[in-house]
């Protein structure tokens, strides 16, 4: 997508070809590689609050995940493999070696924070430390899912559903659908914390049909080939052998039922660190000097791990 404000003055623009097509990217900055990956229903966007600060200390690689922002959205396939984590994370991994970086950090929001884990498990000569930002593993999300997280996460189910029924419904109403999204889900439980530059990039992102398409098909593979890798990871004893350090909003997964670390435990076979933000879901644009504060440290002890 062209024409989008930029956000990240300074960086540089760049397009890496991946076995998914073209990928979308900022870099900026200088130090250690960090790789930061957004969720849904946003791009690369939404880490332009805390971009800043972090290339003071790091060299920063800022893509759009398949399927989203201005990277290439192929359509689906009926096994849902296209929009794998696996395969987005083969992605980044061609990112980041075209970019010359063999290890680097990577954090990852949402279901940038899915594809970071899964780049973690796939790959780990290529990881030296992760952060997923307010998630639990897909698999325990499933595992898990009542009525109340049932109702509260109703996205999951939804927009898994076969196409074209949701893709039909969103695209009704595309801005509605996305501000409904955002603002259920930030602890205000309005737009205020999302500079209208950002809203730009991601309102464009459901106006664009086969954007919509890629958005449902990453949860469909989420209903299906995600949790089938992840139930068979946790079965054979496969654990995330980096350091990992968890970051959760307050008013997100901090009113689930269960404590993030637990949950985590049986994923990594160091127990992971972690930090709940004063937040709704999008730690990153809502209290990014309280996410900063939180993570710098975690960055800064890892940043030249062998």
């Amino acid at each position: 997508m062209t024409g989008l404000p930029d956000l990240f003055p300074g960086f540089a623009e760049r397009r890496v070809k991946t076995a998914g097509g073209l990928m979308f990217l900022r870099t900026g900055g200088s130090g250690p590689p960090l790789l930061l990956l957004h969720g849904y229903p946003q791009s690369h966007a939404c880490w332009h609050k805390i971009a800043p600060e972090l290339a003071q200390h790091f060299t920063l690689v800022v893509p759009d995940l398949r399927g989203y922002g201005s990277s290439t959205a192929p359509a689906g396939d009926a096994e849902h493999k296209t929009y794998s984590k696996r395969a987005m994370a083969e992605d980044c991994l061609a990112i980041m070696h075209a970019l010359g970086h063999a290890r680097f950090i990577v954090a990852g929001h949402d279901r940038g924070g899915r594809v970071a884990y899964r780049l973690a498990l796939d790959h780990p000569d290529a990881v030296r430390a992760l952060v997923p930002v307010d998630i639990l593993p897909t698999a325990e999300v499933w595992r898990r899912m009542g009525a109340d997280s049932a109702v509260k996460s109703y996205h999951w189910s939804f927009l898994a559903q076969p196409h074209p029924m949701p893709e039909t419904l969103i695209g009704r109403d595309p801005v509605f659908y996305l501000e409904h999204t955002l603002k259920s889900w930030a602890k205000p439980r309005n737009l205020s914390p999302f500079l209208p530059e950002a809203l730009v990039h991601y309102r464009a992102l459901l106006k664009a049909p086969e954007r919509v398409h890629a958005v449902c098909e990453d949860y469909r593979a989420g209903a299906t080939i995600d949790r089938q890798l992840d139930e068979a990871d946790l079965a054979g004893g496969r654990q995330i052998t980096c350091p990992t350090f968890l970051l959760w909003g307050s008013d997100y997964i901090g009113k689930g039922s269960a404590e993030p670390r637990d949950v985590w435990r049986p994923w990594c076979r160091t127990p992971a660190e972690g930090e709940q933000i004063d937040s709704g879901h999008f730690l990153a644009e809502e209290n990014p000097r309280a996410m900063l504060a939180a993570l710098l440290p975690f960055l800064n002890a890892h940043r030249d791990a062998a």
